[in-house]
């Protein structure tokens, strides 16, 4: 992996002739995410494209869907405003490297534009369709690598019109856990307890921590 601190990242978008308004939006991407990954970048060119065609800006009332989860939704954070704890941004890993946008809707679609890397045209782009293609070694933020992203900027890219499906917000009604004792809501029981208490259970509790639960 290479070290983020050596690749100057705005000389780079100087010498790609970067405008200001896609500087903006890299610059503000890399400081959240810590470090210019090449996913980032292109996450930048693709939410810039998406908000073009939808005929959006940043602060408008969207909605967002990631089909990968590594890096790509930083960029759409970001640049958007879509987040995961304002359940505008959902990220479906489908595997494929893609973001749709889309406006509020009181149905169960919405009319949106889905914008992902073309297969056929990264290829005219060596390294960065070896990083594409799982076959690069040089690392995420590699300079060589995001030389090329920075070059290649939305030709890289295709768009499509779609209709986004969506699930309305469903009502619940909180119960208790007779397992664990908290709060959870009724439809996210399994097999009479709570997911983390199943089949999402991540820890073990330590007994001699401070705050454990008293019975």
């Amino acid at each position: 992996m290479g070290d983020e601190r050596s690749v100057d990242i705005y000389g780079l978008m100087e010498a790609s002739r970067i405008g200001e308004r896609l500087r903006g939006y890299i610059m503000d991407c890399v400081g959240f995410h810590t470090f210019p990954a090449a996913g980032l970048i292109l996450g930048v060119f693709m939410v810039d494209l998406a908000l073009e065609k939808l005929g959006a800006k940043p602060g408008d009332r969207l909605y967002a869907v990631s089909e990968s989860p590594k890096c790509l939704p930083d960029a759409v954070q970001v640049i958007t405003h879509c987040t995961y704890g304002n359940h505008r941004l959902r990220v479906i890993d489908t595997g494929r490297f893609s973001i749709a946008l889309n406006r509020f809707s009181e149905g169960s679609t919405a009319p949106g534009v889905r914008v992902f890397i073309d297969a056929k045209k990264v290829a005219a782009y060596p390294t960065l369709y070896a990083w594409y293609t799982n076959d690069y070694n040089g690392g995420a933020d590699g300079k060589a690598l995001l030389e090329e992203i920075l070059r290649a900027g939305r030709s890289v890219l295709s768009w499509e019109y779609v209709n986004v499906r969506f699930t309305p917000k469903e009502k619940w009604r909180p119960v208790k856990c007779p397992s664990c004792g908290e709060m959870v809501p009724e439809n996210r029981l399994e097999n009479g307890v709570c997911r983390a208490c199943g089949s999402m259970a991540y820890y073990e509790r330590e007994m001699k921590a401070s705050g454990q639960l008293l019975n």
